[in-house]
Formats: C-alpha cells, sequence, structure tokens
C-alpha cells in the first residue's frame, strides 16, 4: 500500500487540501454498513463513518439492494445522452420525487452535484425575470455564512462564508442579510431574528424590485458550522420576501432525504420553495447525481417558439441512467427499512448524549436536528485551525472519522448505524476532548 500512496501523493489533488502541511490520506480498501476499512502501515484498519463521507452515505456503505439496482442497470443502459433521449430510470424518479412534493413543485431538471444543482437555479430564476420583461431583477439574496458551492453563481451566493474572497471581483451581484442561528438553552434567540428580520426588510425597501430570488438551506447551514435555525424565523423571511415577489430557493443538498428529521427539511417549515436543490443524499452516497425542482409554473415561462426563452444550459453525464436506478432504490429503502423511524432514534441518542456535552468545559452551543448533533469548541475559531487538525487525527488514530469543522464539532452518521456504535462514537467524541484541548 506504500506504493499506493506514493502516487496519491505524486498524481492527485485533494479537495480542500493544503498539500504542504496536511498528513498522506488513508488508503480506503472497502466499506460495509456504517464501517470504512482501510490499510494502515500494512494492516487492516476500521473506521466508524460518522460524518457519512461528506453527508452523502445514508443507508450504509455498499448496501446489497443498492448494489443490486446498480448492477441491474448497468446490464441495461449505463449512460445515454439526455438530449433528445429519455429512460425509465429518469422518468421513474421524477415521479417518486413529485409524489413527496407540495402544489406544483413538480419540474425536474437533472444535473451532477450540489454546486450545479444551485448553479442551475440561479440560472433559471434570472432568465425567468427576463423571460417575464423584467430585467432589473439581477441580483441574488442568500444568508451570512451560507454556503451553496464552489462554482461561480454558487460561489457568489456563498460569499458570506469566507471561503471565496479570491474571486469576489468574478462574482454575481449578492446581498446578504444576517442568518438569526441557535442553539440549546439560546435565550436571545428572539433579539436574534427580529435584528435580521429589521436588517432584511430595509434591503427590500431599496433594492427589493431588483432581486431575482433568495437562496437559503432551511433549518440548518452545514458548512458554516451546522448552525440551526427555528422554523419560525425561515417563515418569516419568506413572507417578507413573497412582499415583492422575490422566488424562494431551497438549497436542501445537506437537509435533504432525512437529515433534518424529515425526508425534506421544508415540510418542518410549512412552506413550499419555487425551487428546491437536492444532491448528496439523493443516491445515498454511491453517485454523482443532482436534481433542481421547480414549480411548474415556472417551467412554463421558457416556453416559446424560439429557442432564445429555453434554458441553455446541461451537463455530459445528466440525469446518467447508473445514478438514477440507484436514488430510486435509495427512495424505496425509506419506506421498505422504515429509515425515518431510523433517524428519530438516532436524534433520541443524540438528545440524551447532549445532557452529558452541555456540562463540558471544552465546548458550547450544543445543538440537535434529526440525525445530526453538533456543538461549538470554546475560545476556538478558524477553519482548519489547529484544535480542529488535532482533533481530527486524534479520532481517525482511534478509528473514527470525525472531522471539526471550523471550531465546530459534528455528527452525522449513516441511518444504519446501530446503538453500540453510537455510544462507542460519544465516548470517543469526550475523550478526543480530554485528551487533544
Amino acid at each position: 500500500m506504500t506504493s499506493s500512496i506514493k502516487a496519491d501523493q505524486n498524481f492527485i489533488w485533494h479537495p480542500y487540501t493544503q498539500h504542504a502541511i496536511e498528513r498522506e490520506p488513508l488508503i480506503i480498501t472497502h466499506a460495509k454498513e456504517a464501517r470504512l476499512y482501510a490499510d494502515k502501515d500494512g494492516e487492516p484498519f476500521e473506521i466508524l463513518d460518522m460524518i457519512s463521507s461528506w453527508w452523502t452515505c445514508t443507508h450504509g456503505h455498499s448496501h446489497p439492494e443498492l448494489n443490486r439496482a446498480l448492477q441491474v442497470q448497468a446490464e441495461n443502459v449505463p449512460h445515454v445522452m439526455f438530449a433528445g433521449f429519455s429512460h425509465e430510470p429518469a422518468i421513474k424518479l421524477a415521479q417518486n420525487l413529485a409524489r413527496h412534493m407540495p402544489e406544483d413543485l413538480t419540474r425536474t431538471f437533472y444535473s451532477d452535484n450540489g454546486s450545479t444543482a444551485v448553479e442551475v437555479a440561479l440560472k433559471m430564476a434570472y432568465q425567468f425575470w427576463t423571460n417575464k420583461g423584467e430585467k432589473q431583477r439581477t441580483a441574488f439574496l442568500a444568508f451570512d455564512g451560507a454556503y451553496h458551492g464552489d462554482t461561480f453563481g454558487a460561489m457568489s451566493v456563498s460569499r458570506g462564508s469566507g471561503f471565496f474572497s479570491l474571486f469576489e471581483g468574478l462574482m454575481c451581484p449578492v446581498h446578504t442579510i444576517p442568518y438569526a442561528h441557535t442553539w440549546h438553552d439560546d435565550f436571545a434567540i428572539e433579539d436574534k431574528e427580529q435584528n435580521a428580520l429589521k436588517a432584511l426588510d430595509q434591503l427590500l425597501e431599496t433594492n427589493g424590485t431588483n432581486i431575482a430570488a433568495i437562496i437559503l438551506e432551511p433549518l440548518m447551514q452545514g458548512a458554516a458550522g451546522f448552525r440551526f435555525c427555528r422554523p419560525e424565523f425561515i417563515r418569516k423571511v419568506v413572507e417578507h420576501v413573497k412582499a415583492y415577489d422575490i422566488l424562494v430557493v431551497f438549497d436542501e443538498v445537506a437537509t435533504g432525504f432525512g437529515r433534518t428529521g424529515t425526508l425534506f427539511a421544508f415540510e418542518q417549515i410549512g412552506i413550499t420553495p419555487d425551487m428546491l436543490c437536492l444532491s448528496k443524499g439523493l443516491t445515498a452516497g454511491y453517485m454523482p447525481l443532482a436534481i433542481t425542482l421547480t414549480r411548474q409554473s415556472i417551467f412554463e415561462t421558457f416556453l416559446g417558439d424560439g429557442f432564445d426563452k429555453a434554458l441553455a444550459h446541461g451537463h455530459t453525464f445528466t440525469a446518467n441512467p447508473l445514478a438514477c436506478a440507484v436514488a430510486n432504490k435509495s427512495l424505496e429503502l425509506f419506506e421498505q427499512e422504515q429509515t425515518l423511524q431510523k433517524i428519530k432514534a438516532i436524534h433520541e441518542h443524540h438528545s440524551s448524549f447532549l445532557e452529558d456535552l452541555k456540562t463540558n468545559p471544552h465546548i458550547e452551543k450544543c445543538r440537535v436536528l434529526g440525525s445530526v448533533l453538533a456543538c461549538n469548541l470554546a475560545d476556538q475559531e478558524g477553519y482548519k485551525s489547529k484544535a480542529s487538525l488535532q482533533l481530527k487525527d486524534w479520532y481517525q488514530a482511534q478509528g473514527f472519522n470525525i472531522r471539526p469543522l471550523g471550531s465546530t464539532l459534528y455528527l452525522m452518521p449513516p441511518y444504519c448505524i446501530s446503538e453500540t456504535e453510537l455510544q462507542r462514537a460519544y465516548t470517543a467524541f469526550l475523550d478526543g476532548l480530554a485528551q487533544c484541548l
């Protein structure tokens, strides 16, 4: 395996990695359920995947039903271009998702990943207003701290995340507003929400008629450090922007497919967005696939006698049949395996563990939402800070994939995780704090 590590170091450029200082990666040999298996110094090494491999793995690694769906589809149509052709897995997936959607949020546009799902939504929103003759609506609205992806449009609405200041000169116009995030025993939340709404109203008074859409992560900002907000806050934000006919885009790339406790986070808010972005858990961590869902009424504004009103956007692997087949089987598993009940059990275990966390002197701002548990390191700031890197390395050495996100420590396990595995992770979580801080 040493030769593989050397080849990796010689030929591969990893994402979000400073290769001059970071340690060599572990080579994963196989995975099963909630566990990853690596070769470490010539010996097998088991790792409990407590962050679902960047929040994608829902039902567990190498699920036999998902494996079978992938194999069967590969023996029929592994890929076909999606302009001028279609195929049953894509049609079935669009129908399956439509059954979970309210009102007329039923028109599916396929792409490849979370960034492109957002990019498609932004282009749709911009062109929607152009097609309607309101060409002044060229700006977007986003929350402070929001992260929506790494392509240029997605970076623009993620400017409040702090990741992309280098590319500021290449971004489209975006207004950012305060995000009223909260945690357990946060007694100031109502004041924070009122201040955020006041700032929103001031912005809308001067710029409301020039804004094409607002994009937000409902209930939970992921890359911002798992910052949660209350459903009533999102409802009020949507009510205020709708007074100016601004389109509403929910980015559920991270929150979709059960992460917040319901299949989609918007169900807890009681708001139907104009567009919905999905990826990550869509294929249970198997294949690249993304979807931008929009209302039928928005789709109809792109119809016309010529191509000028059409959406000029596409990807080579749009609606890849293999990915669609796995996504269909994943949706079936939510019902067959009563996955939402599994998530409820994880939530209950997290909530019990929260009581131990609240008294730990090394952490603050404890919070739980669905299958996600998060807290902040006290007196620690910065993405990839010294403390966060020490914790990541310590957890990995003990056999846990737990990766702090800046000052935020979090757990987001696959839904198949057992109670015994959760308790092991909780013990390790606390031991790491004691050993490294």
